[in-house]
C-alpha cells in the first residue's frame, strides 16, 4: 500500500484555492453574489481559519475569538483615523500584531481550563472586551459610534498608483490577503506543530506523556488564532469605511461558531463554505423572500438541520461520499500471514538502536524511590514504598487488583505527586517533575488501559511519538514540514516493524484488533526512545498466541534500556523477569529472584493463595 501522509503535502490546494478566487468573480454573481457579500464571505472565512486551527484542528471551543476580531480592528481603525498612520497595509499588520499579543495575555488566564470551563471563559473575556470598548475607551474607539472614516489601501508602485475602491478591486485585495493566510495555515498544518495540535485534540493525555508539552502548544495555536481574527477585523473595517463596535459582540463569535460547522472542522476551507452558505442565505432570507429581521429564525432552523444531517459539515460529508466511493473501487488486501511472520522476525533480529537517553555509563541503578507514600484523604494508595531499578535490569511489579500497582507507576512517572518521599532517576531527583519532563529524560510508559491517538492511523501514532524524541518538548517549527526532519520516517518505521504493525501502518486505530492495540500501546511508548521504559499489563487481554509474540517483543527491546513490567500472567513474569517485586495494600511485601518469589510463603498466603507452585 502506497504511504499516506498525515495531510495532503504539494501546493496544489493552493494554486486550486487561487484559481477559485480569481475566477470567483466571473461565476457567483450568477447566483446572485454581490461585491460587498463575496468580500465578507472572504473576511469571515479569513477569520475563521484560525478558529479552526483551534477547534477543529486542536479541539479548543472558543465562544470569545470576537475579542481579538474587534481588537485588531479597532487597534489598526484607530491607527488610520486618528494617529495619522497613512498605510493601510501597516495597520493591518499592527493591529494583527497587536491582536497576537492580546491572545498571548489572555491564554494565560483562559487555557488553565480545558472543556466547557474554557469556552465559558473565553465568553466571559468577549464580554468583558465589549463592555470596555463600550465604555471606559469610549473616548478610543467611538463607543456605540465606531470608528468612520477608515481608508482604502493604495499601493505606489513608482511608475503607477494603485488605489482600491469598493467592488471588485476591493474583492482582489482581500482575496490576496486570504490566499496568503490560506497558504501559512495549510503549511502549520503540515509542520510537525500542526501534527502535534491534532494529537491533542485526540489525547491530550498521551500527548503528553510522549513528551510534547501541551499547555505550551495550546497557548501557542490560541496566538495564531487571535492573530487572523485581528487580520479579519481590520479587512472588516477597510471593508466597510468604518469600525462597527459589533466586532465585539457576542453574535459575532456565535456566528463564527456556526459557520465553520456548517463547513466542516479540521479542513480549513470549512469556514470559507460556511460563510458563503451564511451570508448568501441571509441576502436571499432578508431580499427576494422578505423575511425581515425573521431570517435570523429561518437561517437558525436551517442551521440546525445542517447539523443534523451533515454532522462533519459539507466538506465534510463529501468528504465522506468521497471516501465512500472510493472504498468499493479499492478494497484493502488481507495481510498475508507469512509476511506478518517474516516483519516480526525482522523487527526481533535488528531491535531499534539503543535509546539516545542512556548514559555512557550503564551500571548501577537507574531509578531510585524512596519513601514513595500516595495518599487520597484517608486511603493510602502507595505507603512508604523503596524501589531500585539497576540498568538493563527486568524488573517485574506483582500483586492482586487493588495492591497500588497502577498508582505506583502513575508516582515513578510522575502523572501525579506523591505525598512525600524521593525519586531519582539516572541520579537526577525527579520529585515534582511532571509526566512531559520525565519522557524527555528517557522515563516513559505505556498504559494499561489503551491511550493511543484514535483518529489517527497506526503511522501518525507513531510520528506523534518521534516528534517528541526528534525536536524535544516544545519548538516553533511551523516553516518546515514534518516529512523533511531527518530520520523520523525512519524511525516510525523501524518501530512499527519491532511491534510487528508494519502491514498496518495506514490503517486507522479504531480499525485495529484489541492485540494490535496493544501493541501499539507499547509502540508509542518505545518511539520516544526511553532509558527505562514502565510497561502497564502489556499482556492484558492477548489470546495466547499474542501473547507469546508480545513476550518475545518484550525480550527483543531489552537491549540498550531497562524495562519494569506489571503483569498477571505469573507464567511470562517468571520467564522474562531477573528480579519481581510484590505489593500488597498498597506497600513492598516481598522482593526477590522469581525462585525465590515462587517459594515465598508470603506472597503464596497473601497474594496467590498457596497455590503457586
Amino acid at each position: 500500500m502506497a504511504k499516506r501522509k498525515l495531510f495532503r503535502r504539494g501546493w496544489f490546494p493552493d494554486a486550486l484555492t487561487a484559481l477559485g478566487l480569481l475566477v470567483a468573480p466571473y461565476i457567483l454573481p450568477f447566483a446572485g453574489f454581490v461585491p460587498d457579500t463575496m468580500n465578507r464571505i472572504l473576511v469571515f472565512g479569513l477569520f475563521g481559519i484560525g478558529f479552526d486551527l483551534l477547534f477543529g484542528f486542536t479541539g479548543l471551543l472558543s465562544f470569545g475569538q470576537s475579542a481579538f476580531f474587534g481588537t485588531g480592528g479597532f487597534f489598526a481603525a484607530y491607527l488610520l483615523t486618528r494617529a495619522g498612520l497613512s498605510s493601510v497595509v501597516l495597520g493591518l499588520f499592527l493591529g494583527t500584531v497587536v491582536a497576537a499579543i492580546t491572545g498571548y495575555l489572555v491564554g494565560f488566564i483562559a487555557l488553565r481550563r480545558t472543556g466547557i470551563y474554557f469556552a465559558m471563559i473565553t465568553v466571559a473575556i468577549a464580554e468583558v472586551f465589549f463592555f470596555v470598548e463600550n465604555s471606559p475607551l469610549s473616548a478610543v474607539t467611538g463607543g456605540e459610534n465606531g470608528l468612520p472614516g477608515v481608508p482604502a489601501p493604495t499601493f505606489y508602485l513608482g511608475f503607477t498608483t494603485i488605489e482600491i475602491t469598493s467592488g471588485w478591486s476591493m474583492y482582489g485585495f482581500i482575496a490576496v490577503c486570504y490566499l496568503i493566510g490560506m497558504v501559512i495555515a495549510r503549511q502549520i498544518v503540515r509542520s510537525p506543530v500542526g501534527h502535534i495540535l491534532v494529537a491533542i485534540r485526540d489525547n491530550p493525555q498521551r500527548a503528553a506523556a510522549v513528551g510534547h508539552d501541551v499547555q505550551k502548544y495550546k497557548h501557542l495555536v490560541f496566538v495564531i488564532a487571535a492573530a487572523y481574527a485581528g487580520l479579519a477585523g481590520g479587512l472588516l473595517g477597510v471593508l466597510q469605511g468604518y469600525m462597527p463596535p459589533e466586532a465585539f459582540t457576542f453574535d459575532t463569535s456565535g456566528q463564527l461558531v456556526m459557520q465553520t460547522v456548517i463547513g466542516g472542522l479540521g479542513t480549513l476551507f470549512g469556514p470559507l463554505v460556511g460563510a458563503t452558505v451564511w451570508l448568501y442565505l441571509r441576502d436571499f432570507l432578508q431580499g427576494p423572500l422578505g423575511l425581515g429581521a425573521s431570517w435570523k429564525l429561518a437561517l437558525g432552523i436551517i442551521f440546525v438541520l445542517l447539523v443534523c444531517f451533515l454532522r462533519r459539515g459539507i466538506i465534510g460529508a463529501i468528504k465522506d461520499l468521497w471516501i465512500l466511493s472510493t472504498a468499493r473501487n479499492s478494497a484493502e488486501p488481507e495481510a498475508d500471514p507469512a509476511a506478518v511472520v517474516s516483519t516480526a522476525d525482522v523487527a526481533m533480529a535488528t531491535p531499534l538502536p539503543p535509546s539516545s537517553h542512556a548514559l555512557a555509563s550503564s551500571s548501577g541503578p537507574i531509578l531510585q524511590a524512596k519513601g514513595m507514600t500516595k495518599r487520597y484523604g484517608g486511603l493510602v494508595a502507595n505507603g512508604d514504598i523503596d524501589f531500585t531499578v539497576q540498568h538493563g535490569e527486568l524488573r517485574a511489579v506483582i500483586g492482586p487488583n487493588g495492591a497500588g500497582k497502577s498508582t505506583f507507576f502513575k508516582l515513578l512517572t510522575c502523572e501525579v505527586a506523591p505525598t512525600s518521599g524521593t525519586i531519582v532517576f539516572e541520579g537526577r531527583d525527579i520529585t515534582g517533575m511532571n509526566v512531559t519532563d520525565v519522557c524527555q529524560l528517557g522515563l516513559t510508559k505505556s498504559y494499561q488501559v489503551n491511550q493511543l491517538f484514535s483518529n489517527l492511523t497506526v503511522r501518525e501514532n507513531l510520528t506523534i511519538a518521534a516528534l517528541a524524541e526528534n525536536r524535544g518538548r516544545f519548538r516553533m517549527d511551523v516553516i518546515r514540514n514534518t516529512e523533511s526532519l531527518p530520520g523520523v520516517d525512519k524511525h516510525v518505521t523501524h518501530t512499527a516493524a519491532l511491534v510487528n504493525l508494519t502491514h498496518r501502518l495506514d490503517v486507522a486505530v479504531s480499525a485495529l484488533a484489541y492485540g494490535e492495540k496493544r501493541r501499539l500501546e507499547i509502540g508509542l511508548a518505545l518511539a520516544t526512545s526511553p532509558s527505562l521504559l514502565l510497561l502497564d499489563e502489556p499482556l492484558a487481554g492477548m489470546s495466547p498466541s499474542e501473547r507469546v509474540e508480545t513476550v518475545k517483543l518484550l525480550k527483543s527491546i531489552r537491549q540498550g534500556r531497562t524495562l519494569v513490567i506489571i503483569e498477571h500472567d505469573m507464567d511470562a513474569i517468571f520467564e522474562m523477569a531477573e528480579r519481581i517485586t510484590v505489593l500488597h495494600e498498597g506497600k513492598v511485601l516481598v522482593e526477590g529472584t522469581p525462585a525465590e518469589i515462587q517459594g515465598n510463603k508470603m506472597v503464596q498466603e497473601a497474594y496467590l493463595g498457596g497455590v503457586l507452585e
